[in-house]
Protein backbone atom coordinates (compact mmCIF):
# COMPACT_ATOMS: atom_id res chain seq x y z
CA UNK A 1 0.00 0.00 0.00
CA UNK A 2 1.01 3.53 -0.73
CA UNK A 3 1.94 5.40 2.00
CA UNK A 4 0.02 8.82 2.43
CA UNK A 5 2.10 12.09 3.64
CA UNK A 6 -0.55 13.91 6.12
CA UNK A 7 0.17 17.33 7.62
CA UNK A 8 3.02 17.29 10.24
CA UNK A 9 5.17 15.06 7.52
CA UNK A 10 4.69 17.52 4.88
CA UNK A 11 5.15 20.61 6.96
CA UNK A 12 8.62 18.95 8.09
CA UNK A 13 9.63 18.23 4.63
CA UNK A 14 9.08 21.57 3.33
CA UNK A 15 11.03 23.00 6.43
CA UNK A 16 14.03 20.31 5.59
CA UNK A 17 14.01 21.51 1.54
CA UNK A 18 13.51 25.05 2.16
CA UNK A 19 16.26 25.72 4.48
CA UNK A 20 13.15 27.00 7.24
CA UNK A 21 11.80 25.70 10.91
CA UNK A 22 8.56 24.18 11.18
CA UNK A 23 6.39 26.69 12.15
CA UNK A 24 7.70 28.84 9.18
CA UNK A 25 6.64 25.89 6.92
CA UNK A 26 3.56 25.79 8.42
CA UNK A 27 3.05 28.90 7.86
CA UNK A 28 3.72 28.78 4.28
CA UNK A 29 1.67 26.04 3.53
CA UNK A 30 -1.00 27.21 5.30
CA UNK A 31 -0.76 30.49 3.51
CA UNK A 32 -0.73 28.38 -0.33
CA UNK A 33 -4.10 26.15 1.10
CA UNK A 34 -5.14 29.92 1.72
CA UNK A 35 -4.50 31.16 -1.57
CA UNK A 36 -5.90 28.15 -3.60
CA UNK A 37 -9.09 28.50 -1.74
CA UNK A 38 -9.61 32.21 -2.59
CA UNK A 39 -8.18 32.04 -6.40
CA UNK A 40 -10.87 29.01 -6.52
CA UNK A 41 -13.45 30.66 -5.03
CA UNK A 42 -13.35 33.58 -7.62
CA UNK A 43 -13.57 31.69 -10.31
CA UNK A 44 -9.54 31.93 -11.65
CA UNK A 45 -7.24 29.57 -12.41
CA UNK A 46 -4.04 28.59 -10.48
CA UNK A 47 -0.92 26.95 -12.07
CA UNK A 48 1.96 25.97 -9.22
CA UNK A 49 4.89 25.78 -11.60
CA UNK A 50 6.38 22.83 -12.55
CA UNK A 51 4.03 20.70 -10.47
CA UNK A 52 -0.43 21.45 -11.04
CA UNK A 53 -2.94 23.22 -12.47
CA UNK A 54 -6.26 23.77 -10.37
CA UNK A 55 -9.43 24.89 -11.99
CA UNK A 56 -12.93 25.39 -10.90
CA UNK A 57 -15.05 23.67 -13.56
CA UNK A 58 -19.03 24.39 -12.99
CA UNK A 59 -21.33 21.31 -13.04
CA UNK A 60 -25.00 21.70 -15.52
CA UNK A 61 -28.16 20.97 -13.07
CA UNK A 62 -29.23 17.44 -13.84
CA UNK A 63 -31.19 14.17 -13.21
CA UNK A 64 -30.03 11.63 -11.08
CA UNK A 65 -31.36 8.76 -9.91
CA UNK A 66 -31.46 7.13 -6.73
CA UNK A 67 -29.75 3.62 -7.01
CA UNK A 68 -32.03 2.14 -4.03
CA UNK A 69 -34.93 3.69 -4.36
CA UNK A 70 -35.45 4.24 -8.37
CA UNK A 71 -36.76 7.42 -7.65
CA UNK A 72 -35.07 10.58 -9.48
CA UNK A 73 -34.52 13.99 -8.66
CA UNK A 74 -32.60 17.14 -10.37
CA UNK A 75 -29.36 17.82 -8.80
CA UNK A 76 -28.54 21.31 -8.58
CA UNK A 77 -25.84 23.28 -10.59
CA UNK A 78 -22.55 23.53 -8.88
CA UNK A 79 -18.78 23.54 -8.46
CA UNK A 80 -15.89 21.01 -8.80
CA UNK A 81 -11.83 21.33 -8.60
CA UNK A 82 -9.87 19.82 -11.37
CA UNK A 83 -6.45 19.24 -10.91
CA UNK A 84 -3.95 18.05 -13.84
CA UNK A 85 -0.85 17.67 -13.34
CA UNK A 86 1.99 19.28 -15.62
CA UNK A 87 4.21 18.00 -17.97
CA UNK A 88 7.19 18.14 -15.20
CA UNK A 89 5.55 16.69 -12.70
CA UNK A 90 4.11 14.03 -14.51
CA UNK A 91 8.03 13.24 -16.17
CA UNK A 92 8.93 12.43 -12.38
CA UNK A 93 6.25 9.76 -12.08
CA UNK A 94 7.07 8.31 -14.88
Amino acid sequence: MTEVMNKATLVAAIAEKAGLDKKAAGSALDGLVEVIREELAAGRVLTIPGALKIVRKDTAERQMRNPSTGETFTKPAGHAVKISALKALKDVVG
